[in-house]
This record gives C-alpha cells, sequence and structure tokens, in this order.
C-alpha cells in the first residue's frame, strides 16, 4: 500500500488479499506467481546483493513480490543463509499488510511458522531512557529461529538489530538519513539492506541515495521499475485474474489512461519514477525571496531570548529584564499603520523552538504585508502572554487572531480566549481562534497562503531565518507539512516555526470580520451620582462599566496609543 486509504478500502484490499493468492498459483503455477520486475528484485537478493535500491511506479505490486523474499530468508536455517527480516515504512497499514503478505506466503511455500502476533515494540532513545515510547509492531516467527518483523515507523533500536532490513516508500519516512546509517550497519554482519519507493522530489534522501548509486559513489544495486515496465511485465493481466476479468490490449490501454488521468500533474513522479523538482517542497527559494520586499526597518522581526536562569531570578530583576523588550514592542507598535486592517497569528513554544507571533497587516487591495514579528526563545509562557496581549490590544483595526492550541498552546489560547472572546461557531463576535493542527488543517489553509505568494498578494520581511522555515515546509502524501526534523545549530534550531504562524495570520486574515462605528451609551445616572457632583467624573457606575465593557464588537476602532 503506498499511500492513506480509507478504512472500507483497507478491509476490502485485506479480503482480497487473504483470498487470492491460492487462486493465482492454480492459474499460472507456483514458479510463475511472480510477475517479471518482481522476481527482478529478488533476484539480486538471493545472488548476496548488499544495498539494493529500487525506484518504482506506485501501484504495482512490488511490497507483495518482497514479502515472499522475507519468508523465503526468515523460513532458512542459519546454515543455508537464514536471517530476521525486518521491515518498515511510513504507516501501520502498510505494516499489517506486509505481514499479511508474508502470512500467505508461507502458507504458500509451506513453510513452518511457529505464530503470527501483534505487540508493542519499546523504541528506547539511550541518552533519554525515560522517554521510551512503544509502537505497535507485527511478527512472525519461523521454526527455522528467524522472524519477520514489521513496524510503522523507524525506531532507533534498529542499531540493536541484525539480518535484513526492507525500507519501503523510504521517500516518506521520517529522518530518511538517519534511518539508513543505522540500517546501513546490518551490512558488517552479512545483513541486506532493501530501500524502495516512489520519488517525492529531486532534493529527497531517497533521490540522493540513487544519484550516489548511479554515479558510483555508494557500492550498490539499483532497478527502477515504472509503471509502463509493469504493464509490459503483466500487471494488468494479473488485474484481471485475480479479479476474474477477460483481458484485451483495449481494456489495458483504457485502464492505463485512466491510472495516469488519475496522478494528472503527478504522474511523472508517481508513475514514471521521475522526481520533481524541488523534493516535495511547498515553496521554491526563489519565490520566498521574490516575495521578502519589505526591509526590516519597516516590518521589524524582534527576537528575544531570556537567560536560561530567568526564573530563577529575583522578581524585580526578571520584570526590569523583560520590561525592556515590552518597550521594544512598544515602539514597533505605535509604528503601525492606523488605517490598515491586521491580522494575527501565534505559534506557542517553549524548550526546542522559539514561539513565533506575527502580525500582518492588510491593505485596500487585499495585499497581506507583514507588520511585526517576534520571535520568542526560553521566555515562559507567562511572559509570553503578556506580549500577546500587548499586541492584541493596540494591534490598529484587528479582524482576528490565531493561536495554535495543539498541545502546550492550548492553555494559552484558552486565556487569550478569556481576554478577547472564543471565536467558535456558536461565538462568531469572538477574537481568538483555537487552531488544532493536523493534516485536515493544513490541506485547507496551507494551500490560500501558497497562491498568495504565486499570485504576489503577500509582502514579508526580509529575512534569512523565514526563508528556511518557509523551505521547510514539504510536501507529505500529497499534504503541505511541517516534518519533523529540526535545522540549524544546537541551541538555536528551527521547525518551521514562522511558517506556521504565518499560515495562522493569514487563516485569520480571510476570515469574514465586519466592523462596527461600536460606541457604549453613557449609563443611567442615578439620583445619588447627580448629587456626588459632575467632578467624581460620572461616579463608580461609569468607572465599573468601563470595566465591563465587551472586549469588543468584532472589530473596534481605537485611539492611538499603547495601554
Amino acid at each position: 500500500m503506498s499511500g492513506p486509504i480509507s478504512k472500507e478500502e483497507w478491509e476490502k484490499v485485506r479480503r482480497e488479499s487473504m483470498a487470492n493468492l491460492d487462486h493465482v498459483i492454480e492459474s499460472v503455477g507456483q514458479p510463475n506467481v511472480l510477475l517479471a520486475y518482481q522476481s527482478k528484485a529478488i533476484e539480486p537478493l538471493e545472488s548476496g546483493t548488499a544495498l539494493l535500491v529500487i525506484e518504482k511506479s506506485r501501484r504495482v505490486g512490488l511490497t507483495w513480490g518482497l514479502a515472499s523474499y522475507a519468508v523465503l530468508r526468515a523460513g532458512r536455517t542459519r546454515a543455508a543463509g537464514g536471517m530476521d527480516v525486518m521491515y518498515i515504512s511510513y504507516a501501520q497499514e502498510m505494516t499489517r499488510e506486509f505481514i499479511d503478505a508474508c502470512a500467505m506466503w508461507a502458507r504458500a511455500f509451506a513453510q513452518a511458522t511457529i505464530v503470527l502476533d501483534e505487540f508493542l515494540f519499546d523504541d528506547t532513545d539511550p541518552a533519554h531512557p525515560d522517554e521510551t515510547r512503544q509502537i505497535q509492531a507485527f511478527r512472525i516467527r519461523f521454526a527455522s529461529g528467524f522472524e519477520v518483523l514489521a513496524l510503522s515507523s523507524a525506531p532507533r533500536t534498529l542499531r540493536g538489530k541484525q539480518g535484513a532490513v526492507i525500507i519501503d516508500e523510504a521517500a516518506f519516512v521520517d529522518n530518511l538519513k538517519e534511518l539508513l546509517k543505522a540500517a546501513l550497519a546490518f551490512l558488517m554482519w552479512g545483513g541486506q539492506v532493501i530501500v524502495c519507493s516512489t520519488h517525492n522530489g529531486a532534493d529527497n534522501e531517497f533521490n540522493v541515495l540513487v544519484q550516489d548509486i548511479l554515479h558510483e559513489r555508494r557500492p550498490g544495486t539499483h532497478l527502477r521499475i515504472d509503471f509502463d515496465q509493469a504493464l509490459l511485465d503483466g500487471l494488468y493481466q494479473r488485474i484481471c485474474l485475480v479479479r476474474g476479468r477477460e483481458w484485451s490490449p483495449e481494456g489495458e490501454a483504457e485502464w492505463r489512461q485512466e491510472i495516469i488521468d488519475f496522478y494528472g500533474d503527478g504522474a511523472d513522479e508517481e508513475l514514471f519514477c521521475i522526481p520533481s523538482m524541488g523534493s516535495g517542497a511547498w515553496l521554491t527559494t526563489p519565490l520566498i525571496e521574490a516575495r521578502m520586499t519589505i526591509d526590516p526597518e519597516d516590518a521589524p522581526v524582534i527576537r528575544i531570548s531570556l537567560p536560561l536562569d530567568y526564573l530563577q531570578r529575583p522578581k524585580l530583576e526578571r520584570d526590569h529584564l523583560f520590561q525592556i523588550h515590552l518597550d521594544t514592542i512598544k515602539e514597533a507598535l505605535e509604528g503601525l499603520d492606523e488605517n490598515r486592517q491586521h491580522a494575527f497569528g501565534y505559534d506557542p513554544a517553549r524548550k526546542a523552538d522559539p514561539a513565533v507571533m506575527t502580525l500582518l497587516s492588510i491593505d485596500k487591495v487585499l495585499t497581506r504585508r507583514a507588520a511585526l514579528t517576534i520571535e520568542l526563545r526560553n521566555v515562559p509562557f507567562a511572559e509570553q502572554k503578556a506580549v500577546a496581549e500587548l499586541i492584541l490590544r493596540n494591534a490598529p483595526h484587528l479582524v482576528g487572531a490565531a493561536v495554535d492550541a495543539t498541545g502546550t498552546g492550548a492553555n494559552l489560547a484558552e486565556d487569550l480566549g478569556r481576554a478577547f472572546g472564543l471565536r467558535t461557531d456558536e461565538t462568531p463576535g469572538g477574537l481568538v481562534w483555537e487552531i488544532k493542527l493536523s493534516q485536515t488543517w493544513y490541506n485547507e489553509n496551507f494551500p490560500p497562503l501558497k497562491t498568495a505568494f504565486e499570485d504576489g498578494a503577500i509582502q514579508l520581511t526580509r529575512d534569512a531565518e523565514h526563508v528556511v522555515d518557509l523551505r521547510l515546509v514539504k510536501i507529505i502524501r500529497g499534504i503541505p507539512s511541517i516534518p519533523p526534523e529540526r535545522v540549524g545549530e544546537a541551541g538555536a534550531k528551527r521547525h518551521g516555526d514562522f511558517a506556521v504562524a504565518l499560515v495562522l495570520a493569514y487563516f485569520a486574515s480571510r476570515m469574514q470580520w465586519h466592523e462596527y462605528g461600536y460606541q457604549p451609551a453613557p449609563p443611567a445616572k442615578s439620583r445619588f451620582d447627580e448629587r456626588a457632583g459632575s467632578d467624581q467624573g460620572g461616579g463608580w457606575h461609569d468607572r465599573a462599566n468601563e470595566r465591563e465593557r465587551p472586549f469588543r464588537m468584532a472589530s473596534m476602532r481605537r485611539k492611538p496609543g499603547i495601554f
């Protein structure tokens, strides 16, 4: 399985795969059960190839063929070359399917298996043993003493294993470079490494590995199986056999075209092993830099880094130290254009990454322009909230604020919502959106931001680190996403933080807001107030009313100045 599918589709695939192997073997005979390209992938492994790298099309059943090799290798005795086989990919569905295929092959080859089970695999970081996490894994044990082990991620404890390892859809696994380092250690003890994948961009580590082998910078065997090669070797004929259809050249040509049309612009990469330029990058560097047209003097990027022992210092010293930064932010806020609407995005963070707040202005032709960006390292959450509140209270015509409420950001988003109103379907007058970042949210909200880049409808401050953050956004399984790896030097690593804050601010700027010329009516005076005299400024009622006024009616005009 080379990509996410629905639950119903998954159940159908598993039923068909469990039911059809015997029928195929009966029809074509066991020696011919593998198609030519599947056999071609196994031949070098049987002859002793240590590293095999395969560029492949989607939908060609290569994983199914590799499962047959895993069973043959694990089912042998040590004297006959048997060894453990580990299978790793990015999705649990793929690992379960691989184990199912291995079970079918074991039955077809009459291999003796001890047990097929599901268990939790401990993924332990030796440097941080207290952070051990458990990964759902699948296993088949053979009478030979060896086993096939399938994992849905790349555990660090791979380094303690021996045998053969299959990395499937390698271009989509987390941190392939580090995974390869661990896997290639298998070769020292006579193991094998099989790396196969559909491409995910020219700069992806998988394509780097392919090019290293093709240019003889690294020893290894290379195979390329594109969609047309699979068809020539009988892929569609086998599909017809499994599904009980009659094969014809016309039917195959029609089916081929349907698949190509389905993938559209991605057909070259998905079907014909031609990596797209940009490594699946969401935005190219030239496009990002073309939109960075604002000088830092006009749209400041304020970076605040507090001492590591900040919380241990006396309160007076903390207040003095942080007030210096607040004064800098106040000065920047006073320079904002009073005639423009503004939108706010906030990506909270505390330890490894910087917290980023960005403010976009919206001009009369709806161009979004960077107005102010704040980056905070080692800044406690209370101080972060103080900065956010300062911006929200003083940004002219603020139309919305979107806060990442995933994990640690949930409390901050909630507190800001208390102060400025939460925006929900039930409370559309609120200012603050609590955003639970997810693949679905990214898929809906990154594309409009990219359109703004392509149409020249956004202008950003010139900043090298912001280029790095925007370049870090990758197309992963068709969705713009932030990959897990961080970039930069120790103590100053980044994780696409500005990109997240920017897409949040852009989201807030696109929501439907309407400005009201709202001014509260003065409270009715009692006779007691009248006797108190006009020099009391309206008395206690007026001051109480001032405190209890609604936080905002959508967007309120305010007088300039910091308060």
